[in-house]
């Protein structure tokens, strides 16, 4: 038997507008009345891009880019100054590993003893309250801050960088680090602890070994954000490619800028293709 027709009046149409037209329409008018004073607060005006005088600045400094300089000195210095603002990156996110694990281990909540009755003691719970705000105070203030401190305390050069870079990712670490140890699976842990193992025993066979891709993936994110980073902070004196990208501006050099941040970019493109390959062997 066949079965009965639908008749029109049976079949279910499509809705001739969007039933949650309202809904988007009050978010996004919400939206706006938030951004409008930020934006006016901030001095947000794009239109002054389009100006004829402005305009025409942004011209003469875009046009003297090229041609690009590629004279073997100066590629030479760039090579040079490309591994220095590399190994800068390296070594700073290295020693934030240094600062970030200790106080990493001293702030997560997991690996308290007392806690696993429900109410962490006294002692445990300041000293992770006080962990947690160096670790605020450490990723507060920016790297560039830090370099022009160790700037005048070393002098110019890579050293400043290293350390500014260490300090100001040694608290983003500690931080993202202590939040996914906590928020991964905890039972093996607190079962470890709960039988008398020591907190590093804990954090090796229970914490670790669940949380190792994330920890790494991130690790390598900070390392490439670090390389940019190092750029930067060459314009306070720290090296790197950032110090010479400053020098050939104040020069009015527009071969050299152009060539600078063309081997950055591809800097940048190689660690983050780097990055992703380990995400995808971590995964």
């Amino acid at each position: 038997m066949k079965p009965p027709q639908q008749t029109h009046a049976t079949r279910r149409l499509p809705p001739a507008r969007d039933p949650a037209w309202l809904g988007r329409l009050f978010w996004l008018g919400a939206a706006l009345v938030v951004l409008w004073p930020l934006l006016l607060a901030t001095e947000f005006r794009p239109w002054v891009f389009f100006e004829p005088e402005n305009m025409r600045v942004s011209a003469q400094f875009i046009g003297s880019f090229w041609p690009l300089a590629h004279d073997a000195e100066f590629l030479r210095m760039v090579w040079r100054e490309t591994w220095r603002t590399v190994a800068m990156a390296t070594a700073g996110v290295t020693l934030a590993l240094l600062v970030a694990i200790p106080l990493t281990l001293l702030s997560t909540h997991v690996l308290s003893v007392s806690a696993l009755s429900g109410r962490m003691a006294w002692g445990p719970f300041w000293l992770r309250q006080g962990v947690r705000w160096l670790l605020i105070v450490l990723r507060s203030i920016p790297e560039l801050v830090w370099a022009l401190v160790f700037v005048r305390v070393v002098g110019l050069g890579p050293t400043a960088g290293v350390l500014a870079i260490a300090l100001t990712y040694g608290g983003m670490l500690g931080k993202v680090y202590g939040e996914i140890l906590e928020s991964g699976e905890t039972h093996a842990t607190a079962t470890l602890l709960r039988n008398g193992s020591s907190r590093l025993q804990a954090f090796f066979y229970g914490l670790l070994p669940t949380n190792a891709a994330e920890l790494t993936s991130y690790t390598v994110y900070r390392w490439e954000c670090a390389i940019r980073s190092s750029v930067v902070l060459g314009f306070v004196g720290a090296g790197g490619l950032g110090q010479q990208l400053d020098n050939s501006m104040k020069m009015f050099e527009g071969g050299e800028v152009a060539t600078l941040l063309l081997v950055f970019i591809l800097l940048v493109a190689l660690a983050d293709r780097l990055s992703s390959e380990l995400r995808k062997a971590l995964g």
